[in-house]
């Protein structure tokens, strides 16, 4: 509840928000204190960065909250898999249950390996592997899948303990708020200092504010369109049409999400046409089995149609199978994966 009240007031200062900013700005201003010390001790060799054997490519964002980073990593790694690159995956793995280096796989439930890194492979069928150390796990990786020629790791630009080729950074559509260290705003890194001129490639939605982030970072940007899939489906094999359900006479529709931006998923389910009897916002990362199934949700009588989010149907499955996940997906230019390449190549003939 704090969060999501703080993160209004980022975006679309209140009355009465003054004072808050007041209160926030020291802690900011220490936070920004500690990120700039941590990254110069690892520039300067105080802290160890090691590399891999192959490149990696880190997708991360510098805004807290919901940017679309993992729809950006499977579409990422599709493409390249459609090129015939032999592509692995590393994460963090988020809200785990486990501390140990696992590889994700079939049977592995997400509070094992966490809900992004178990979606990012059920969609793509890259080896994926997720550890606390993102070099642990991209070392596991290789020595499993040994013909891997490209790491992407998911949600990688603050961990500074793996080295890396190639940066995306990921804005969410609102762009940077107030453009604020977290806690006075949303910002994790500061978009005035040296970390800015790391970043390869700045990634944005079409109805973000291009513009005004070619300002802030000196580098190409990628306008992207992201957009609901026609088909959802659940864990019992039957899928829907969600144009069916934007007529009248459609079954009453209950929508859950448990991610950064619920509200986002629900827009774009309005969107559609679709009517929500309901529209349930639940935190990131809500865990179904442990947190429980939210009474609103209990409460569904068998012609109401469950839709959520793939990242949330991961866990959802377990207790409710019969719930649509509805996939949003991301198509990304021949030139923008030419362009990512390119760096690839270019970063690897510099050394």
């Amino acid at each position: 509840m704090l969060r999501r009240w703080l993160e209004g007031h980022w975006r679309q200062p209140a009355p009465g928000w003054r004072l808050v900013d007041i209160l926030l700005r020291p802690l900011a201003f220490l936070y920004g204190g500690i990120v700039k010390l941590r990254r110069w001790l690892y520039v300067n060799g105080f802290f160890e960065s090691r590399a891999l054997p192959v490149p990696v490519v880190v997708v991360g964002n510098v805004v807290v909250g919901g940017a679309g980073k993992t729809p950006l990593i499977i579409a990422l790694a599709q493409d390249l898999m459609r090129r015939g690159i032999h592509v692995g995956v590393v994460a963090r793995g988020y809200g785990r249950s486990s501390l140990k280096c696992l590889e994700v796989r079939l049977g592995r439930t997400a509070a094992e390996v966490g809900d992004e890194p178990l979606l990012i492979h059920l969609r793509t069928q890259a080896p994926t592997f997720v550890a606390r150390s993102r070099w642990e796990a991209g070392n596991a990786l290789l020595s499993a899948y040994p013909s891997t020629e490209i790491i992407i790791c998911d949600d990688g630009l603050q961990h500074l303990a793996l080295r890396r080729d190639v940066q995306l950074c990921v804005f969410p559509p609102w762009g940077v708020g107030n453009a604020r260290l977290l806690p006075a705003g949303p910002l994790r890194e500061s978009l005035q200092g040296a970390w800015a001129n790391t970043i390869d490639i700045v990634v944005q939605s079409v109805e973000g504010n291009v513009q005004s982030l070619n300002q802030l970072i000196q580098a190409p940007v990628w306008e992207i369109r992201r957009n609901l899939s026609d088909i959802a489906h659940n864990a019992l094999g039957q899928v829907i049409d969600l144009t069916t359900l934007a007529v009248q006479d459609s079954p009453p529709i209950c929508a859950i999400a448990g991610i950064a931006n619920p509200e986002s998923f629900f827009s774009m389910l309005r969107a559609r046409g679709l009517i929500l009897r309901s529209a349930i916002a639940l935190k990131d990362h809500y865990d179904f089995a442990v947190d429980g199934v939210p009474k609103e949700l209990d409460g569904c009588s068998e012609d109401v149609v469950v839709l959520c989010t793939e990242k949330d149907a991961v866990k959802l499955w377990l207790v409710m199978p019969a719930a649509f996940a509805v996939p949003l997906e991301i198509s990304l230019l021949p030139a923008q994966v030419d362009c990512l390449l390119e760096l690839v190549n270019r970063r690897c003939a510099e050394g």
